[in-house]
């Protein structure tokens, strides 16, 4: 496993990392042992990062994540978990909840220290109130060394910028970017040069764009249009016909970027996190990578947005 350094928190993160979302059975109805097992394995094979939420699951995530973790040494990994999403529809940035918010998770998680603390999805949020009252909560339990250090999360690229241009350098740490780096959808880049220059570390998730770049396909909830799955569609159907993984490929892709700290994959099953693991270390094949991104093309940098009207960014398609 290589590792990187995670902006200029003092961190160096394994290049890919462990999304806990999986543990809440959110994808799919998982079995306990089976996903504490694979937590194991994860750490075991080099993984050192782990990102959760009390979203996820309505807090099963974290409660698994908690029996997981009861008998590893501290010092074996780094754990992110996140402030101000609750339900589908339940956001809270408030500062007395954000507040209490930590205090919950490190109960769940059996910890009394989170190394990295996010404000979850804040395109749901005022962002006016993210910068003048959330933040400065987290900076108060940074300061009392409650917490390591600070992120935000988010799906619309616009959010991360309307934040971080509207604080001090050093307050917001890191950013966590879903479904914007990936084969089909690079846009992430264009903030990635700032963010380096800044010193924020670059978490990116959703490799396969949360099922589009998968041979199970997206789930019914997914809200790419359809001509974007099926467009993906297509990149996925070429590599059945070679006999080609596509999932290896787009994990791959994402973690080749040097500016991007580290991907997250989850899983609930140990062999699916080990085949993972196991992509990172294998030779890319450039050709089928040229092959797929050629297919691809008529969907490159096809989005889907949401949150508040403001927070939203342009839709490409």
């Amino acid at each position: 496993m290589h590792y990187r350094a995670l902006g200029r928190t003092g961190l160096k993160v394994s290049v890919l990392s462990f999304g806990a979302s999986s543990l809440g059975g959110v994808f799919r109805a998982t079995d306990d042992t089976e996903a504490i097992r694979t937590v194991h394995v994860a750490l075991d094979l080099g993984i050192n990062f782990i990102d959760v939420s009390p979203y996820y699951g309505a807090t099963k995530a974290e409660t698994v994540l908690g029996r997981a973790l009861k008998n590893i040494a501290r010092d074996r990994y780094l754990l992110a978990t996140k402030v101000g999403q609750y339900g589908d529809s339940q956001f809270d940035f408030t500062a007395a909840r954000v507040t209490r918010s930590l205090d919950e998770s490190c109960a769940r998680l059996g910890v009394d220290y989170i190394d990295l603390l996010q404000c979850h999805d804040i395109e749901f949020a005022d962002l006016n109130q993210i910068v003048n009252e959330t933040l400065p909560a987290l900076v108060k339990l940074r300061d009392a060394g409650r917490i390591g250090h600070i992120g935000i999360t988010g799906l619309p690229l616009k959010v991360f910028t309307g934040v971080l241009d509207r604080t001090a350098p050093g307050l917001v740490e890191t950013i966590l970017s879903f479904c914007r780096y990936e084969l089909n959808d690079t846009a992430l880049d264009s903030l990635i040069s700032d963010c380096i220059q800044k010193g924020v570390g670059i978490i990116n998730a959703s490799p396969t764009g949360m099922g589009l770049l998968t041979e199970r396909g997206v789930p019914t909830w997914h809200p790419a249009p359809p001509a974007m799955v099926a467009g993906a569609r297509r990149a996925v159907d070429y590599c059945q016909s070679v006999g080609a993984d596509i999932v290896k490929l787009a994990v791959q892709f994402c973690v080749a970027h040097p500016g991007i700290a580290t991907t997250l994959v989850g899983s609930a099953n140990p062999d699916n996190i080990r085949k993972n693991i196991a992509y990172v270390e294998e030779p890319i094949d450039f050709e089928l990578m040229a092959k797929v991104l050629e297919i691809l093309k008529p969907i490159r940098n096809h989005n889907f947005t949401r949150g508040h009207p403001e927070n939203r960014d342009p839709i490409v398609a």
